[in-house]
């Protein structure tokens, strides 16, 4: 009995010895020691590591990344729209020693911190900028420009500030309705604009076209009259050279090209012998 009560008294002194000269760092946690309220080590690595008992205590800080979901707020935009900002903030404790003195170690006071700046920066660069522009893609930069002002006011704290996201931006619901309702409106008009420059560059492309093709009918016409006077030029000239080779032939055959045209097979006609039209008939028979 004695023996066991000796073990339990040598594994508490071992203990309470651990526990005054010795503690331990793990991968989550920094562990600052503080002497008199001064601080003189920080310990960032995982191990075991020395104090002296009753002169130094040792403070754990967080060394992992860091989340606060910022309360939701409203804001008014430079057009007069009051926006429903829901945002959040992912940081992590840089500094310790700047920490413990500006924060006194506390997350909760850290987070507040955080807040006022986030938020201050966030309402004066959103405040700048229509509704329209805050919704749309142009966000992420006006993000980037909060994140680096907020980073460089909590450096001074210990504190490094990650990123700084925002999960939706609404309008209030009583003005939800009525906004929709005039970008619906505005997006109309809009259209209707584009339909209408549409149409007119529709209709000056398609006068274009009509006086093109215009032009290119009158120079046709013009080739081709051209073409054709041309030919009938040659036509004359051709039969010309014939008419004065043989006259007799020329006038045998233009009188045969006129019988040609004028009959048919049922046409019935008088013969006379003074027509001079009938002479090469009668010279035929």
């Amino acid at each position: 009995m004695k023996k066991i009560i000796a073990f339990v008294l040598i594994i508490l002194l071992s203990i309470f010895v651990y526990n005054m000269f010795l503690f331990t760092v793990d991968e989550t946690n920094i562990a600052v020691v503080k002497q008199f309220g001064e601080i003189v080590k920080v310990a960032k690595e995982p191990g075991l590591y020395t104090k002296i008992p009753f002169i130094q205590n040792v403070i754990y800080l967080e060394d992992r990344l860091l989340s606060y979901d910022i309360e939701p707020r409203n804001l008014i935009t430079n057009d007069q729209k009051r926006l429903n900002v829901d945002n959040y903030a992912i940081w992590k404790i840089e500094a310790p020693d700047k920490f413990i003195e500006s924060m006194s170690g506390s997350l909760a006071i850290a987070q507040t911190r955080i807040d006022d700046i986030v938020y201050s920066n966030l309402r004066n660069k959103l405040a700048s900028h229509s509704f329209d522009e805050i919704v749309s893609e142009k966000r992420a930069g006006y993000l980037t420009d909060i994140n680096e002002i907020s980073a460089k006011q909590l450096k001074d704290y210990g504190i490094k500030l990650i990123d700084v996201k925002i999960k939706r931006a609404d309008l209030p619901q009583a003005n939800e309705k009525a906004v929709h309702q005039r970008m619906s409106s505005e997006r109309e008009q809009k259209a209707r604009e584009i339909r209408s420059e549409g149409e007119k560059e529709a209709q000056i492309m398609k006068a274009e076209a009509e006086k093109e093709a215009r032009i290119i009918i009158a120079q046709a016409n013009k080739k081709a009259l051209e073409l054709r006077g041309q030919g009938d030029a040659e036509s004359l000239e051709i039969y010309n050279e014939v008419y004065s080779a043989d006259p007799e032939f020329y006038k045998f055959w233009r009188t045969l090209k006129s019988y040609e045209k004028s009959f048919d097979k049922d046409t019935i006609f008088i013969l006379d012998d003074g027509l001079d039209y009938l002479k090469q008939l009668k010279s035929l028979k």
